[in-house]
């Protein structure tokens, strides 16, 4: 007979509730921050905590993190939303701030989720109490702070990135969530097949909630196998996520292969291919915004300059699709994906970039020639900073013999522009102005005085 597991009424809270980390040696991901020599891990170290705006997707760890900086520095913790507060609960965190600092020297974390909600007068009305100290305030968005918040809140706050969690990462809080007796799931005997793992990993998209919530009711949609047994499968899986993952095959192939079919019919300039393999992943209930982040990344990797409009169609309809949704805004990725079809096509940028990652990693952190630098002090002149700059507008057709690269890398050219598109305009301009710079090189007398027109003021 079937049966459903007993979850205990003391245990109310939902799994993804029960398994956030406590400790710093429970949290998994964000590896980029936590470790010893990073930013948020010395800060654990140190115990010394000021304000921070958390930006990162959802699921990716932020109140967490501002729990645990409460626990670990033993202030007191206050949160709470964007959506449901105001100036008035403001002042009312404040004051009692205010008192708890006086009564019993301790400091207040004020833990602000979806911070980017507040509008400016709002978030105004932090600012004397972080001059003051009477609050710490941690942030948290999912959206870009440098749009989403105040200059004066940005200036007085470190933003700290957290990156959406791998597939890894997600195995590793399904696997310890399944193995906590105290407040996991460990109390019972669970089987989770590897197929199933693998489409929680995958279809919650780095966001743990999602793949924690997805596990509990796998749990209390399958068959128990005996006393205290129980066996999730691929089929709970898709049930709990209420869609079918035709996306993704057993080993999760199909996914990668429909999202290459369709960038490289992108590369290829077929319309008509693309069409049908971005119809095919919307159809399958592919997330929409991961289809508009590929297109944004093929605008920039394929096209770059040979179009630059391609990047600006490609985020017109992401902001597009943010705007109107399912179904409606799903044409404006088409539209998107057939104007970035039929652009002339250049991964020169792409080539450039890398090539010039491979020169840092091997060549290092070169100094910047004296003359790049900006001479802002006495101290700073004296040592030959700014001395021999030659400001572009001061010559003839803004061109001046100048090495704007390392001593040890000087004349080295990194971009190699296309003749495909509008690519090909900027590879005649480049080819002339080097020609021309490379005569007035060979003849210092020619062309390189300046102008009278650029006054000669610090630029």
């Amino acid at each position: 007979m079937a049966s459903i597991p007993h979850i205990s009424p003391t245990i109310s809270a939902p799994l993804a509730e029960r398994m956030r980390p406590r400790a710093l040696e429970e949290f998994i991901g964000q590896e980029h921050l936590l470790g010893p020599n990073h930013f948020l891990g010395r800060m654990f170290e140190s115990g010394k905590i000021f304000p921070l705006i958390f930006w990162g997707p959802p699921g990716s760890g932020k109140t967490t993190l501002a729990q645990m900086m409460a626990r670990y520095t033993q202030a007191f913790f206050v949160q709470f939303s964007a959506v449901l507060s105001g100036v008035k609960e403001i002042r009312d965190v404040v004051r009692e701030a205010e008192e708890r600092l006086i009564v019993a020297n301790q400091k207040t974390i004020l833990f602000v989720d979806e911070i980017h909600r507040f509008n400016k007068a709002q978030q105004d009305a932090f600012l004397p109490h972080l001059e003051k100290g009477t609050i710490i305030l941690i942030g948290a968005t999912t959206e870009n702070p440098s749009f989403e918040v105040i200059s004066p809140l940005l200036s007085r706050s470190k933003v700290v990135v957290l990156k959406r969690l791998s597939e890894e990462a997600l195995g590793k809080i399904i696997r310890r969530a399944l193995e906590d007796r105290e407040n996991g799931l460990g109390q019972f005997r669970i089987t989770l097949s590897p197929d199933a793992l693998e489409l929680i990993t995958q279809m919650a998209d780095g966001d743990a909630r999602v793949a924690l919530n997805a596990l509990e009711q796998g749990l209390l949609l399958c068959r128990s196998e005996g006393e205290n047994q129980f066996s999730i499968t691929r089929s709970e899986v898709e049930e709990a996520f209420q869609r079918k993952g035709l996306q993704y095959d057993k080993s999760g192939e199909e996914h990668y292969n429909l999202i290459s079919a369709l960038h490289k019919s992108l590369r290829g300039s077929d319309p008509d291919g693309a069409l049908y393999w971005l119809a095919r992943m919307l159809e399958a209930g592919e997330d929409p915004l991961y289809l508009a982040r590929r297109l944004i990344r093929f605008a920039s990797e394929d096209i770059g300059l040979a179009d630059p409009q391609a990047l600006i169609q490609a985020l017109a309809a992401k902001e597009a699709y943010h705007f109107l949704g399912t179904p409606e805004g799903e044409l404006a990725l088409v539209q998107a994906a057939m104007y970035l079809a039929t652009c002339p096509k250049s991964n020169a940028l792409y080539q450039a970039y890398g090539q010039v990652q491979k020169e840092i990693k091997k060549t290092g952190s070169l100094p910047v020639p004296l003359h790049l630098r900006n001479a802002t002090t006495s101290l700073m002149k004296g040592l030959g900073y700014g001395q021999g700059y030659r400001y572009a507008h001061d010559y003839p057709e803004a061109l001046v013999a100048q090495e704007y690269l390392p001593e040890a890398i000087k004349h080295r050219y990194y971009y190699h522009p296309t003749d495909r598109g509008f690519e090909k305009s900027i590879k005649t301009r480049l080819e002339v102005w080097r020609r021309r710079l490379r005569l007035r090189e060979g003849n210092p007398g020619q062309g390189e005085k300046p102008s009278t027109r650029g006054g000669g003021q610090m630029k």
